[in-house]
């Protein structure tokens, strides 16, 4: 007999997967729960592992294709078995019962065959018409973009979809109403513009913000298709330039007395915890203490409303050597020192062999990210929506600073290091993220610290 190796639900989200790479080749002989081939979804890396021992037999998705959750990748089994169902393979999307308002563009399942074959159905005007399946998913869009799409008039099949099987996306109807083309004549007799001559224009294609327009490759350039993760950090990069205003805030904080810490725990912390005492743990220590004293930077926008989050749940970017990951610490603000330390590198070692669960890297409320690990002075992050701040670390290095006491100034090696806030300036004020920041900095440069 042989077994379905499938497409796993990486989470509720999550409705299709892409093949990055397999392990093994036909032929191979394969033990049970060893890795077959490593996966990519818009949220997390991940290996699969095969559900038995054997020989792989085939492989039904090549690298680079994405399927949804369910399909069947491969057949592993002793040599000239008959394909046996594997439970899994009968995985169903699973309906989203309740869904954050922030993703719910996204989470549809999706009930229609593969192939984008003409359907005949019934059209808004009652007569029977031809449909590709391509205007039926951006048909089947959110409740929450249909009623944007009704109430501004706009047919939703006129616009390309970004989400995922080309849905149209909040985001997607938004930006297509922004650009005039969803203006009908009664909008414009009450805005008073003059109605332009009737001329029929083409509907402006709304394109994916990361493209750009296409150049000739020269003699020696080499060509590489973007991966499914360089993909989404992409479009996720632009779509938060283009939905918050970003500001940044920078300030020099004194690690000195973290420094002094570390020195003298350095041996006993790794040998109690089997891991090392870095940086880090302080900082998390202190943004949290700060979120604490400012909810409003564990915050998001929803509309016209705001959403405090109750829990403090810091994400913490993981820089790969094929992307960029950001795993999740939660309830961070009631984790001591050593904990936050062992947490902290559990996920980054497990972020950089593909051992992150897809749990793990979502509901973060405020993301760190350490652009000084390797040397830089500071950096100015992008907001990791559809969060309001993100703190960037830099680099902590010995240098001259003067120090002002009653007894006079004086100069001295301190180690310092560089904290940058970039904030939504919708929703933070420069005068609170400062406060912010001065609380951080008084944190740390007390030297009270506990394991």
């Amino acid at each position: 007999m042989s077994v379905e190796v499938v497409m796993p639900q990486m989470g509720e989200s999550i409705t299709e997967g892409t093949v990055s790479k397999w392990l093994k080749n036909v032929g191979d002989k394969i033990d049970k729960d060893e890795a077959v081939l490593e996966i990519s979804t818009d949220k997390v890396d991940a290996e699969v592992p095969s559900p038995a021992a054997g020989k792989l037999l085939s492989i039904s998705v090549q690298e680079g294709e994405t399927v949804e959750v369910g399909s069947v990748l491969a057949l592993v089994g002793a040599e000239g078995a008959t394909p046996v169902q594997s439970p899994k393979s009968n995985v169903q999307t699973p309906t989203v019962m309740e869904t954050p308002k922030a993703e719910i563009e996204t989470l549809e399942p999706e009930t229609e065959p593969v192939q984008k074959a003409a359907i005949s159905m019934p059209t808004n005007g009652g007569s029977n018409g031809s449909k590709t399946l391509d205007e039926l998913r951006r048909t089947k869009s959110s409740p929450l973009v249909r009623n944007i799409a009704k109430e501004h008039g706009v047919d939703i099949t006129r616009i390309p979809g970004s989400g995922i099987s080309g849905r149209v996306t909040k985001q997607d109807i938004l930006s297509f109403i922004e650009t005039g083309a969803a203006l009908r004549p009664q909008d414009l007799l009450k805005t008073g513009i003059a109605m332009p001559a009737a001329k029929p224009q083409p509907a402006p294609i709304a394109k994916p913000a990361y493209q750009t327009p296409h150049t000739e490759p020269m003699a020696g350039d080499r060509i590489e298709k973007m991966s499914v993760m360089r993909k989404k950090i992409a479009d996720h990069m632009t779509m938060s330039k283009q939905t918050s205003a970003h500001v940044t805030s920078v300030y020099e904080i004194d690690m000195t007395n973290v420094a002094k810490f570390r020195t003298v725990h350095q041996e006993t912390f790794q040998a109690r915890f089997g891991t090392k005492l870095t940086f880090m743990p302080f900082i998390f220590q202190a943004v949290t203490a700060a979120i604490r004293e400012f909810r409003i930077v564990n915050s998001q926008v929803d509309g016209d409303q705001i959403i405090y989050k109750g829990d403090i749940n810091l994400g913490m970017a993981v820089a790969l050597d094929w992307g960029l990951i950001v795993p999740v610490i939660k309830n961070a603000d009631t984790l001591s020192l050593a904990e936050l330390a062992t947490t902290a590198n559990d996920l980054a070692d497990r972020a950089r062999t593909k051992r992150l669960k897809p749990d793990e890297v979502q509901a973060g409320t405020f993301t760190i990210t350490n652009p000084g690990v390797f040397g830089g002075l500071f950096g100015t992050p992008i907001i990791n929506q559809p969060q309001v701040a993100i703190l960037g670390v830099g680099g902590v290095h010995k240098r001259p600073v003067v120090i002002e006491t009653d007894a006079g100034d004086s100069i001295a090696i301190r180690s310092m290091c560089i904290l940058t806030l970039t904030f939504d300036h919708r929703l933070i004020d420069g005068a609170v993220a400062d406060q912010f920041m001065a609380h951080i900095k008084s944190v740390i440069e007390s030297g009270q610290f506990t394991m």
